[in-house]
């Protein structure tokens, strides 16, 4: 349960880090200017990876761990975390990395253009893995509905002893 939790806070800082970032910091990066813009983009790679890169291990080697060895029945929302993670580091690595890359080379508008629109990939994929997992740690975490309250049988009818009539 420990894990889970921990997945889920990161998981959770991740998106509002992810948040922050599609909505504030790339699109400002049009406004950076061309001049000084190679050593801007190199200084943000710089200050932003100690942060993000060791949270995103945690959250794959955790997330893996959790699809593996579930802590509940909800072990097909944990997978689909995965392939929700699969997604992200994919979209990481293919899109937004090398465009992080041309970009410390200097700025390109249409590049800015398109870490913004790929961004969202990994920005709603964040987002939809911490709603996941906060309902995981709903279903968890939730009190079990409570014991039907017995209720009390009725004595059962008895009747009156018979006076009947002896016949001879």
């Amino acid at each position: 349960m420990t894990i889970l939790v921990l997945h889920a806070a990161a998981a959770l800082f991740m998106t509002g880090l992810v948040w922050f970032v599609q909505v504030v910091h790339y699109p400002l990066l049009h406004r950076v200017g061309a001049s000084g813009f190679s050593r801007y983009e190199i200084q943000h790679t710089r200050r932003t990876s100690p942060i993000v890169v060791p949270v995103m291990f945690f959250e794959l080697g955790s997330g893996v761990w959790l699809a593996i060895v579930p802590p509940t029945e909800s072990s097909a929302l944990l997978l689909a975390n995965v392939v929700l993670l699969a997604i992200i580091w994919l979209s990481t690595f293919v899109l937004q990395a090398p465009l992080h890359r041309q970009l410390a080379r200097g700025f390109v508008a249409e590049s800015v253009d398109r870490l913004v629109s790929t961004n969202w990939i990994r920005t709603l994929s964040w987002s939809l893995r911490s709603v996941l997992l906060l309902f995981v740690l709903q279903t968890l975490t939730e009190p079990p509905p409570p014991a039907p309250i017995p209720q009390p049988v009725a004595p059962l009818m008895q009747s009156p002893p018979r006076q009947g009539v002896l016949l001879k």
